[in-house]
């Protein structure tokens, strides 16, 4: 049976299953102003909007409304509205409230576009509780797409620059040479927003296959392809830094995916570091069997002369 959160006066009060609302509902537990919230719904709503409860509703406002706890001395007055229900970026305490990206209508896309990328590096763990895990493939793509397309054209612009000045060798740095000239850098600038989202779907899916094998997949493709999404959209403009930028982001993104994928899919610490790690752990070992393969062919055949 499907949980939902409640919420009263900026206070989180549990999870519940609708059985135990309807119980609250009827007893005076639990209020028609409540707030309740669970998986799928956009934003938090109070319970009398939800139809499963009308019954309840109707008979708690006929009833006698019970009387008022006594103060409790000592005891400060809270606010009655939680910056997770609103949205705030100061608090993203609230299940599954949602990045300010979620809230770029109302926000602007540049504003919801800084200030999440602002949480997500800053506050990783907080950003990866509150993310969503569904809610379609397109909003997190288009982060995505945004932020690594930005990121990617300052790459190759100033790597194009300071290859015009003669700062880096041709043998030294073949990706220089690649884009050394103009038609090379325009190319790869067209192509960068196809380069990411291609990417983003390849690397979505290898992680969460990882994930399967060492047990971690708590959720569907879709949660693991928004943690690649925000984590990569978010870090991605930090390759405009010259020289360090892409080393910068390699590592950091490593971070932010193993914080992400630990807690967009509830699962532990070593599970999300393993499923990270484990593609490159592939990578780089068969790229050493392959190197000793040709070592070894190429030993045996200098014994055979």
């Amino acid at each position: 049976m499907a949980t939902i959160h409640v919420n009263r006066a900026g206070n989180n009060l549990g999870i519940f299953s609708e059985d135990d609302i309807r119980a609250g509902l009827r007893s005076g537990r639990f209020a028609g102003t409540d707030l309740g919230w669970r998986e799928g719904m956009p934003s938090w709503q109070p319970l009398s909007q939800f139809s499963e409860f009308s019954a309840e509703i109707s008979a708690a406002a006929s009833a006698p409304p019970p009387p008022p706890p006594p103060p409790v001395a000592g005891t400060a007055a809270r606010s009655t509205i939680t910056p997770a229900i609103v949205g705030s970026t100061s608090d993203l305490s609230g299940p599954r409230a949602g990045l300010p990206w979620d809230d770029r209508e109302q926000r602007g896309f540049f504003t919801a576009f800084f200030e999440t990328v602002m949480i997500v590096l800053t506050r990783p763990t907080e950003a990866f509780t509150a993310m969503r895990r569904e809610g379609g493939f397109g909003g997190p793509l288009i982060y995505a797409v945004v932020g690594g397309t930005f990121g990617g054209a300052a790459y190759f612009l100033y790597n194009f620059f300071f290859n015009s000045l003669g700062m880096f060798g041709h043998r030294e740095n073949p990706i220089a040479h690649l884009i050394g000239t103009g038609i090379g850098s325009i190319f790869f600038i067209i192509f960068v927003p196809v380069f990411v989202a291609l990417g983003s779907f390849i690397w979505a899916a290898i992680l969460h296959v990882c994930l399967m094998v060492v047990g971690g997949a708590k959720q569907s493709f879709e949660t693991t392809f928004r943690v690649i999404c925000f984590a990569g959209g978010s870090i991605n403009p930090l390759l405009i830094i010259p020289f360090c930028g892409g080393f910068i982001v390699c590592a950091w993104k490593i971070v932010l995916c193993c914080i992400g994928v630990a807690r967009a899919h509830e699962t532990d610490t070593g599970r999300a570091v393993m499923a990270v790690l484990l593609p490159l752990l592939i990578c780089c070992g068969g790229g050493l069997i392959l190197a000793l393969m040709f070592g070894a062919l190429g030993a045996w055949g200098l014994s055979q002369q």
